[in-house]
């Protein structure tokens, strides 16, 4: 099988999950965060909006350079502001990879600060770690939500708070 119809079903498949769980941050609790070292709910929920903007980014230059290229947040608001973000990312994210073409897979892609090189993998690997970015940050929003006796839903079943389990 092809790489890219895989990666698109899989990335449909984890939009989903990620859909129902943004759409569960409340307004009110963008400013909390569950330790000092946490970020706080807004950043992590935002962090996790912007991940499928990686596929476009993997797709599209060889490497993100940190001291060239500064990470800024995009500043969000409220959970509508939110909710299209991560929309807009997705369609971009999957609109470059149905664009794709196989060969480009084995390209290399290399995440740097400068001289400091933390990853340097082919391409097809630097969106299979976007995936595990997408489903550990998704993780971590569910257990702010948990703390906030926020019902969260299952992600690959059924969760505690589905009525089915």
């Amino acid at each position: 099988m092809d790489m890219i119809p895989m990666f698109l079903n899989e990335m449909e498949q984890e939009a989903q999950t990620t859909r129902k769980m943004l759409a569960l941050v409340p307004d009110d609790k963008f400013g909390w965060q569950p330790h000092p070292k946490s970020m706080t709910m807004r950043e992590l929920a935002t962090h996790v909006a912007e991940i499928p903007a990686w596929f476009t980014l993997a797709l599209t230059t060889d490497e993100l350079d940190f001291a060239t290229t500064p990470y800024t947040p995009t500043p969000i608001a409220n959970s509508t502001e939110l909710m299209a973000f991560f929309e807009t990312n997705l369609a971009d994210g999957r609109a470059h990879l149905a664009t794709a073409r196989e060969e480009q897979m084995t390209d290399i892609w290399t995440m740097r600060n400068g001289d400091d090189v933390y990853s340097r993998l082919p391409k097809s690997q630097a969106l299979r770690e976007s995936f595990c970015q997408i489903v550990h940050h998704r993780a971590q929003l569910g257990v702010y939500l948990r703390l906030l006796d926020i019902p969260i839903p299952g992600s690959y079943g059924p969760s505690a708070d589905d009525n089915s389990f």
